[in-house]
């Protein structure tokens, strides 16, 4: 079985984004495009400054957006009639398809925000599908706990807890993952999948060459292989995310991304004449 190893570590690069929200992003910067996965930003601060300003109405075309919130609130509206606020734990993931409008505003004035939000690419046949999404309470989500690591499962199965994301194309695979110091995570993962680990916080190692130090805030891009093993070298916490590719060309405007600069080009032109919401 194939040993899945450190292909390349990358520093988050400090973003802004809505009304003047900080975030920390790497995939949408180095690299661009991991297929399927379009963009990771990471968004935390303890200073309402930094996030107060939220995520106005904006539209979204040819992709899923995957809103993981760790700690505080947010409430959302969209051109569907969906509404709803987001806890600490819960999970969004809304697929635009043909074209949705949305906004994320926080549903706090203080305190610690923290979570993510990962863009999956759709592929053709689905980029002008109806919008859906599915809303996952964190209490509702399955756990596995053992005495060295708890690992929340959003997607894909570890032992016995599948995630509640399923029959999904790209076949994904989404862990929060908590660490004991000097422990280990091993899990097999589909050859044929692109996978990443984005350390939250503490420090590990990756597979069985040496790589350099990776340590807090940090995205780590693996190889393709089998086999995953992780360990701790201080307590840690980290994702892990992992999708099969679509392996198709595509046009990215802004919030648009279709397989054509054409398709975009006419999403940008149904947004301003009033047709962008099917």
């Amino acid at each position: 079985m194939k040993s899945i190893e450190v292909n390349k570590i990358i520093d988050p690069m400090p973003a802004s984004d809505g009304l003047g929200v900080k975030l920390k992003r790497s995939i949408g910067v180095e690299p661009n495009y991991f297929d399927p996965f379009l963009m990771l930003d990471e968004f935390g601060s303890e200073n309402k400054d930094d996030y107060i300003g939220g995520f106005p109405p904006h539209p979204h075309r040819g992709i899923e957006t995957v809103t993981y919130m760790l700690q505080g609130e947010f409430e959302h509206e969209d051109s569907t009639g969906a509404k709803g606020r987001m806890s600490s734990g819960d999970v969004q993931w809304m697929k635009t398809g043909s074209g949705i409008i949305h906004s994320e505003m926080p549903a706090m004035s203080k305190g610690r925000l923290h979570g993510f939000q990962l863009w999956v690419n759709m592929p053709a046949k689905l980029k002008m599908s109806k919008p859906d999404y599915i809303y996952i309470e964190s209490e509702k989500m399955q756990i596995y706990k053992d005495k060295d690591k708890q690992i929340k499962v959003i997607a894909g199965k570890f032992e016995n807890v599948e995630g509640p994301v399923k029959g999904h194309n790209v076949e994904p695979v989404y862990f929060d993952i908590e660490l004991e110091k000097n422990k280990n995570f091993s899990f097999e993962l589909p050859s044929s999948h692109n996978s990443f680990v984005y350390l939250i916080d503490g420090e590990i190692k990756i597979g069985k060459k040496t790589h350099d130090k990776v340590k807090d805030s940090t995205l780590i891009l693996l190889t393709k292989g089998e086999k995953l093993d992780v360990s701790s070298l201080t307590r840690a916490k980290f994702l892990l995310i992992s999708g099969k590719p679509i392996g198709e060309q595509i046009a990215r405007g802004g919030p648009f991304v279709m397989n054509t600069k054409a398709e975009v080009l006419q999403a940008v032109q149904d947004y301003h004449n009033g047709t962008f919401v099917k």
